[in-house]
């Protein structure tokens, strides 16, 4: 072996490191956590700031590597190719490709398996070596990057597209997921989780109480009937309204009531409601929760009236109704008792028809559409197209709904159960 040939072989090993080691600080930085590493920035750990700032660049940081990687591998095989070449003339040749081949795949194996265990802890380390080699390397990869553009630029216009940006709600989502898949996260913090992240999504008419459901009281009533339905309701403000129920004249605190009874001297007939009203809020039913809810902050106020295009009042809605959008249901000694899910032992639900879709999929971990309709009868109907008659069976959305009750152009109980596996189809009567 002559000095030259020493040399050329020199060189492959060395190659061989540095492949290893360029690919085991891109395998690292790629599968690093950045929210973890930010974290522990923010705390104080300089090596973990670092390797976040690198990773707001990954883009480029993984296009340094590679061409940095390419560089070496390159010049493992015009080693190779130099010592062969001499020797063995084009069989030689061959074997040096060989011989890169092998050296860059053996290079990937060895850097997967290094970051492997703990992939943060490695890009902190590796995170100062690859920033100066980012920076080496940059001015490169951008001119090749250029040159790249200009010749696809005939070809594609939408090489010269601005990047779309992230959404990060979705990211999170999806991570939330995945973790609760993985069973690193429980299913209340999932939903918890999740429904902090719908709020900008969802509208305060999808979570309101309808009016139907809405427990008001006549202004006309006499003051001891007021007070004993407000004593009755589990409610501490109760609608107020004149004649008619979509005639809405203010909120009655009962806070407000027991005083004006104290002032009374006990004497309810001596009170004079309309003075304890508190004016009416009234808000959009297109108004999102998180917009309601700093609304409600702002404001101080706990309970809003919501309307729709036409000014005509659709329900209410409550701080605590967003709030449970969140945290889930929030009951107390006052509250009666929740109803409208009923599970049965084959696995089915019997469900009311006023129940919402999302309480639904909460309660059950199920994934029916929400956007399509806000309870399971309008998503039956929206479905079926028709106003269904007791009895009747549809499927959809790999669910069998039959349903149970009708009052007049109302479904009011239904049933609910999940398919076995098999393709899903449209929505039938039967």
């Amino acid at each position: 072996m002559t000095h030259s040939d020493g040399l050329a072989i020199a060189a492959i090993l060395i190659c061989f490191v540095v492949s290893v080691a360029l690919l085991a600080i891109e395998s690292a930085l790629t599968r690093a956590s950045r929210p973890r590493l930010h974290a522990q920035g923010e705390a104080g750990d300089a090596k973990a700031a670092a390797a976040a700032a690198l990773l707001e660049q990954r883009d480029i940081l993984v296009s340094a590597l590679r061409l940095a990687n390419l560089g070496a591998t390159v010049f493992a095989t015009a080693s190779a190719t130099t010592v062969l070449d001499d020797r063995w003339g084009k069989p030689g040749v061959l074997a040096a490709v060989a011989i890169g081949l092998v050296v860059f795949g053996l290079a990937r194996g060895l850097s997967r398996a290094i970051p492997a265990r703990d992939p943060n802890r490695v890009a902190k380390v590796v995170a100062a070596p690859a920033a100066k080699l980012v920076a080496l390397v940059v001015p490169i990869a951008a001119v090749l990057d250029a040159i790249g553009r200009l010749v696809l630029w005939p070809f594609d216009r939408r090489t010269q597209a601005p990047p779309r940006e992230s959404d990060g709600t979705e990211e999170l989502r999806g991570a939330v997921d995945l973790m609760h898949h993985e069973g690193a996260v429980v299913k209340e913090d999932r939903d918890m989780l999740g429904g902090l992240l719908a709020l900008k999504e969802l509208e305060v008419a999808e979570v309101m109480i309808h009016r139907t459901k809405m427990v008001a009281v006549d202004i006309e009533t006499p003051p001891a009937d007021i007070l004993r339905q407000m004593l009755a309701s589990p409610h501490t403000r109760v609608p107020v309204y004149r004649q008619r129920p979509e005639n809405i004249v203010g909120v009655l605190h009962s806070k407000n009531l027991l005083r004006a009874m104290v002032h009374a001297g006990a004497d309810a007939d001596q009170i004079d409601v309309a003075n304890l009203l508190l004016p009416p809020w009234y808000v959009p039913g297109t108004t999102s929760l998180e917009d309601q809810l700093r609304a409600f902050r702002r404001r101080r106020m706990h309970l809003a009236f919501v309307v729709d295009e036409y000014g005509e009042v659709m329900g209410i809605v409550t701080l605590e109704d967003i709030l449970e959008e969140i945290v889930g249901d929030i009951s107390d000694e006052h509250d009666l008792p929740a109803s409208g899910i009923r599970l049965r032992i084959d696995g089915s639900v019997t469900v009311e028809g006023a129940v919402p879709v999302r309480d639904i999929n909460r309660r059950m971990g199920w994934r029916l559409p929400e956007h399509a309709a806000t309870t399971i009868a309008g998503l039956v109907i929206h479905e079926s197209g028709i106003i269904p008659e007791p009895g009747q069976t549809f499927t959809f959305h790999g669910f069998r709904f039959r349903i149970l009750r009708k009052s007049r152009n109302r479904i009011t109980l239904l049933r609910a159960a999940p398919l076995a596996a098999g393709p899903k189809r449209p929505a039938e009567p039967r």
